[in-house]
């Protein structure tokens, strides 16, 4: 059936899905100069749930490791960015994916589709008490969604379908330095409430190495759910599986003893 290829294809557009909480650079004196990090990253996730991504299919359920979603991906683009002043702290974060998968058809027919998955997330929020060795954040904002699926039967027709909702969430942040050039770091975040999805969460520990004065590798594993059930369309899965990411610092003061 040609839901098959769509949902393969949206399984892999998915590993794009919801924010990287960025790696952090420590504050250094209060003194008000703001300072910059980006981070390109990779999340080599798998797929569990199920997907309906036109009204009259039927769910299909899926479950799919990272090397077999790897296969259908066309292109992928993922990074995050985070700025600092004093305890204020603004994030932001932008995905997208496009995928590709074909199915044969019973009668000698084939069908191809295709899916577009952009994630872009704005959250804003205040850190507690940051020192030299450790901090918290604590953090509010919106996640917007925009999936689209084409599918193309031929010598029959095609269909097309798109959707997008926004989520609010609230997420914490805490990092501690653990040896010299390492340290940890524990996101977690939540929102949906209904808003735009039923419910959405995700969790995440990094390790963290400085490897120079403004650049860090970080390694770690992620765990994200979204639950969306709205118009017929049905997003209901989990990604979880290790990630890398390389922060870049910019901007005066983060310092040789920056705290990722």
């Amino acid at each position: 059936m040609r839901h098959l290829a769509v949902h393969r294809c949206i399984a892999v557009a998915l590993l794009a899905a919801g924010a990287l909480p960025a790696v952090q650079a420590q504050e250094a004196a209060q003194d008000g100069r703001w300072r910059f990090q980006a981070t390109p990253y990779v999340w080599m996730s798998g797929l569990e749930g199920q997907v309906r991504p036109f009204r009259s299919a039927p769910a299909a359920d899926v479950d799919k490791s990272f090397a077999e979603l790897f296969e259908s991906l066309d292109a992928a683009a993922f990074v995050t960015a985070t700025a600092r002043r004093d305890r204020f702290v603004l994030q932001a974060d932008l995905t997208h994916a496009s995928t590709s998968d074909s199915a044969a058809l019973p009668m000698g027919l084939s069908a191809r589709a295709k899916v577009r998955q952009t994630s872009a997330t704005l959250t804003a929020g205040y850190a507690f008490a940051p020192t030299e060795a450790a901090g918290v954040d604590l953090m509010a904002g919106l996640r917007h969604w925009d999936v689209s699926t084409a599918v193309d039967v031929t010598g029959i027709g095609s269909a097309r379908s798109k959707f997008s909702f926004v989520d609010p969430v609230i997420a914490a942040r805490w990092r501690q330095a653990v040896a010299p050039c390492w340290s940890a770091l524990v996101y977690a975040d939540a929102g949906g409430f209904g808003v735009g999805s039923d419910a959405t969460w995700q969790v995440l520990a990094l390790a963290n190495y400085q490897a120079r004065d403004n650049l860090f590798l970080s390694m770690g594993y992620r765990h994200l759910r979204v639950d969306y059930r709205e118009h017929g369309r049905r997003l209901d899965v989990d990604l979880s599986g290790p990630m890398l990411g390389l922060t870049f610092l910019f901007g005066k003061g983060h310092g040789a003893a920056a705290l990722p």
